[in-house]
């Protein structure tokens, strides 16, 4: 306790430090109270079907990532989560398209320019989930809840959800460029830790009617150690040594001395969850658009989320999409082109082709626990439910929240370690440093 109390002094007598957690702080805030403002021309008080539908299933995930504002009908409904699935979208174009490839290697030009085009890419995908987020609107709230009808409540509610994703956006980048952590990452986060208070009070209040209090103390205790556990894979690397070649420029010796590479276990972070839990959705959207009864006792076994087929699918594609993932962000090959450049090789692997299938052996092999870790973390809601728990409280026992919530908060406390000890401060932990990881792979 005395260590902590001394931790927050040295962070408060770092002007710089202090001034960007004031700012993060007061850019979350106001993206809090910009969730409850709902949408002109709707009644607040007449949404208790909405917050109903979104209790649980897919738009209960979607709710909590928007921190409640989804079933608010708030202005924020929408949140931040077009502007990543632009960013998914661009992202895979830089693997195909040549474009985008030499954007990639343009520096930082290029880099203004593919965030342009993610940009002007989430408005377009904006405009149809608005859309759809409307005719959602007019088929659960009765029509006395809305004080405008047709074109004119419409229209605008699109520019307003469209404006308001955009303005969450631009709160990420302002957190990003003036706070400390990585904005759009730490939003999203607030969105998922808003919706924990209730959960964790919903679930005392069922095991306490039930006589099941040890029980929910049990539960505490299983979620601790899931939490650690999700850490551990968070930060775990296998580390390349690398020796690189003497070197003697004028009367200075470069070189000499052995680093390393590390490989990070769970390199693709929460991405194969999300394009798993996005394949999951299309048994659902055929049955819609197709009238079939083979099709709707096959969509309904791949939508239980508590059921066999529906965790098995999603854990195989999980684990195929980590590889996938993995295989398209790290270039064994750039490596060692790299490597070869700056003098450096791999002691006892010779450098070229070598040096390019040993890490790739390497990478296959680290992956694979990494890949059947990640599949685990991912079902786990679903042995939660079945454990009696609440959907709500279960989601937070793995999938996308869980890493979520363990990376940045591991990013943005190695970020305040940093600060610490670029100033000749004590780190935020008496032994060994925060390795955070670099941002969520979003």
């Amino acid at each position: 306790m005395k260590r902590f109390i001394e931790t927050l002094k040295n962070i408060y007598k770092i002007e710089d430090l202090r001034f960007r957690i004031g700012t993060t702080l007061f850019f979350l805030l106001i993206y809090r109270l910009g969730s409850f403002v709902s949408l002109p021309g709707i009644d607040p008080a007449q949404l208790q079907n909405l917050q109903n539908q979104t209790s649980d299933g897919l738009l209960g995930l979607i709710n909590m990532f928007s921190g409640g504002a989804f079933a608010q009908a708030s202005v924020f409904a929408l949140g931040i989560m077009p502007y990543i699935s632009a960013s998914i979208v661009i992202q895979l174009l830089g693997i195909a398209v040549p474009y985008f490839q030499r954007l990639q290697k343009e520096g930082e030009s290029g880099r203004r320019k593919i965030n342009q085009i993610t940009r002007y890419l989430t408005v377009l995908i904006l405009i149809p989930q608005a859309s759809a987020y409307l005719t959602n609107l007019h088929y659960q709230l009765p029509d006395t809840a809305f004080a405008m009808k047709g074109i004119w409540f419409n229209a605008p509610s699109i520019v307003i959800l469209t404006a308001g994703s955009m303005f969450v956006l631009w709160l990420g980048e302002r957190i990003t460029d003036k706070g400390i952590g990585n904005g759009i990452s730490l939003i999203i986060m607030i969105g998922i830790i808003a919706r924990l208070p209730m959960a964790v009070v919903q679930e005392f209040g069922s095991r306490v009617n039930g006589g099941g209090l040890v029980m929910f103390l049990v539960e505490f205790v299983i979620l601790f150690i899931v939490f650690m556990a999700s850490i551990a894979l968070v930060q775990g690397t296998r580390r390349i040594p690398v020796q690189y070649a003497k070197r003697i420029v004028g009367n200075k010796q470069y070189g000499g001395v052995r680093q390393y590479i590390p490989l990070k276990v769970n390199a693709a972070g929460v991405m194969p969850i999300i394009f798993a839990q996005a394949i999951m959705m299309v048994p659902i959207t055929i049955v819609g658009v197709a009238n079939s009864e083979n099709l709707r006792g096959v969509a309904a076994a791949l939508s239980n989320i508590t059921g066999f087929w529906y965790n098995l699918t999603q854990f195989l594609l999980v684990v195929a999409f980590t590889y996938f993932y993995t295989a398209i962000t790290i270039n064994p090959t750039q490596m060692a082109e790299d490597m070869k450049k700056n003098g450096g090789f791999i002691p006892g692997v010779k450098p070229g082709k070598k040096t390019v299938e040993f890490l790739d052996t390497v990478m296959s092999r680290i992956t694979l626990p990494g890949s059947i870790f990640l599949g685990l973390v991912t079902i786990l809601p679903a042995f939660a439910m079945m454990m009696g728990m609440s959907q709500s409280f279960a989601l937070f026992y793995g999938g996308t929240s869980l890493l979520i919530l363990v990376g940045v908060v591991l990013d943005t406390l190695q970020q305040i370690e940093s600060h610490l000890l670029m100033r000749h401060y004590d780190g935020l932990m008496q032994s060994g440093r925060i390795k955070g990881r670099p941002g969520m792979g979003m």
